[in-house]
C-alpha cells in the first residue's frame, strides 16, 4: 500500500508541472502582443533615396490600422525639414488604415528628413525622431515647383503668409515742428494779423494830420494877436 502511494506522487508532481507551463505558455501569449509596439513597414520616401521629382505624398505605413481617437490629434504628426532647419508643408496628416500621410513639399536642392510621430495600438505615443529619422536627398529637375521654407513648424490650419509691415513714426527735427505749426494756422488767424497792420498805419497817420492841423491853427493864432 505504502509503495503504490509513492509511485502515484511522481503521477502528480509531473501532471502539476505541466499545467503550470501551460498557464504560464498562455499568459505569455496574451501579453506579448499587448505589450509590443506597432512597427513601420515602409515610408515614402524611404531612407537613402534621391528624389527627381515629388511623390504624391510623405508617408508612413505602421504594422497595425491607425486609430486616432478624440484627445490624442496632438499626437499624431509627420514634419518635413531640410538640412538649414527649415520647416516644409501645412501641417496637416491624414489616415487611411496603417497609413498616415501628409503633403508633399519641398525647396531647394540638398539633404531633407521626415520626421513622424503616432499613437501605437497600445495607446503609446511612438516617433522615429530619435531612432530612424528619414533621410533622403532632393535633386529636382530643371524647372521643378520649389516650396519656400518656415523657420517654425507649420501648424494645420494656420496660415503661414509673412505679415504685413506696420506703419512706424518718423522723427521731426524742431525747426521741422516750428515750419509744420507755422503751416497748421487758421485762415482766421492769418487774417487777424493782417487786419491788424494796416490798423496801425491809419492811425499813425490820422494822429500826424491831427497834429499838423493843430499846429497850423496855434500859428494863425498867434499872427492875428500880433496884428
Amino acid at each position: 500500500m505504502n509503495s503504490s502511494i509513492i509511485q502515484r506522487r511522481p503521477r502528480g508532481v509531473a501532471l502539476l508541472t505541466a499545467a503550470s507551463l501551460v498557464a504560464l505558455m498562455s499568459v505569455a501569449g496574451f501579453a506579448s502582443p499587448a505589450q509590443a509596439h506597432d512597427a513601420p513597414v515602409s515610408t515614402v520616401p524611404e531612407t537613402g533615396v534621391t528624389l527627381s521629382e515629388l511623390p504624391e505624398e510623405f508617408s508612413v505605413t505602421m504594422s497595425e490600422p491607425i486609430v486616432v481617437t478624440p484627445g490624442t490629434e496632438s499626437n499624431f504628426g509627420m514634419r518635413i525639414t531640410d538640412a538649414a532647419g527649415l520647416y516644409y508643408g501645412n501641417g496637416c496628416v491624414t489616415f487611411l488604415d496603417a497609413t498616415m500621410s501628409t503633403v508633399a513639399e519641398l525647396g531647394e536642392p540638398g539633404t531633407y528628413s521626415v520626421v513622424w510621430q503616432l499613437v501605437s495600438s497600445d495607446g503609446h505615443p511612438t516617433s522615429n525622431a530619435d531612432s530612424n529619422p528619414v533621410s533622403f536627398e532632393w535633386a529636382p529637375a530643371e524647372g521643378a515647383a520649389m516650396s519656400v521654407g518656415s523657420p517654425t513648424p507649420p501648424v494645420c490650419g494656420e496660415s503661414t503668409e509673412t505679415p504685413e509691415p506696420s506703419m512706424t513714426a518718423t522723427a521731426t527735427t524742431p525747426e521741422q515742428d516750428a515750419d509744420e505749426d507755422a503751416g497748421s494756422q487758421s485762415p482766421g488767424d492769418t487774417t487777424e494779423a493782417s487786419d491788424a497792420t494796416p490798423a496801425l498805419w491809419i492811425g499813425g497817420t490820422l494822429l500826424v494830420i491831427l497834429l499838423g492841423v493843430g499846429a497850423a491853427l496855434l500859428i494863425s493864432q498867434r499872427s492875428k494877436s500880433r496884428s
